[in-house]
């Protein structure tokens, strides 16, 4: 009678049954190890290559020329913040508003009735058709002013506050000749707005900062 029959066992190519080792119970197949796995100790990491001396080197130059431009601007700042300035930040100069001023009062004082219209109207004077009533308050102007005054001349500009590069409101000071016989002689302040046109500065407004207004 035969006896109990044995349990499978794995065989191997030759037949002959796997050998029981530490991966499973006997007669397992051995693994494999998982392919991309390095075996052992990592080996040490490579150190960076460090930067060529010539690109530190350009680097520092770099920083060098840098501090000198922004030393040499200040310097011209500080010399600049030293010395009076005449120029506005709207472009306008004390030179050209006085100027501008001048003509304009001496056109009051002796009735050039065209060159006070010509200012009143704030650069609208060539493109008017009729100036009649332009002319007629121009000659209105310059009675008032004549009445007061015998004489004007700006003396100093004391403000200019631009309201843009083309407009600009200034504070004067002039030393007036009183009219009539005295001909006392005094300073006022006035303001006026002025209107850059090309090359041309108006006095679009004119008015004394005294009790005696017009």
């Amino acid at each position: 009678m035969p006896g109990p029959i044995p349990p499978h066992q794995q065989v191997g190519a030759e037949g002959e049954p796997y050998p029981e080792g530490p991966y499973g119970p006997p007669g397992a197949i051995p693994p494999v190890p998982y392919p991309g796995i390095y075996p052992g100790a990592l080996p040490p990491p490579v150190p960076y290559p460090p930067k060529p001396r010539k690109r530190r080197t350009a680097l520092w130059l770099s920083l060098l020329a840098l501090v000198l431009v922004v030393g040499a601007v200040a310097a011209v700042l500080v010399v600049r913040a030293g010395q009076p300035s005449t120029t506005t930040a709207g472009g306008f100069s004390q030179e050209a508003a006085k100027t501008s001023i001048t003509n304009y009062l001496n056109a009051l004082s002796k009735g050039d009735t065209e060159t006070i219209a010509r200012n009143n109207l704030c650069g609208m004077y060539d493109g008017v058709k009729d100036r009649k009533s332009d002319l007629a308050l121009a000659k209105l102007a310059s009675d008032a002013f004549r009445r007061q005054f015998a004489g004007a001349e700006v003396t100093s500009i004391d403000s200019v506050v631009p309201w843009s590069n083309y407009q600009a409101q200034v504070l004067f000071t002039m030393k007036v000749a009183s009219s009539g016989s005295r001909g006392n002689r005094g300073e006022e302040q006035g303001v006026a707005q002025l209107l850059r046109q090309g090359n041309q500065l108006l006095v679009c407004s004119y008015l004394l900062r005294t009790a005696a207004q017009y």
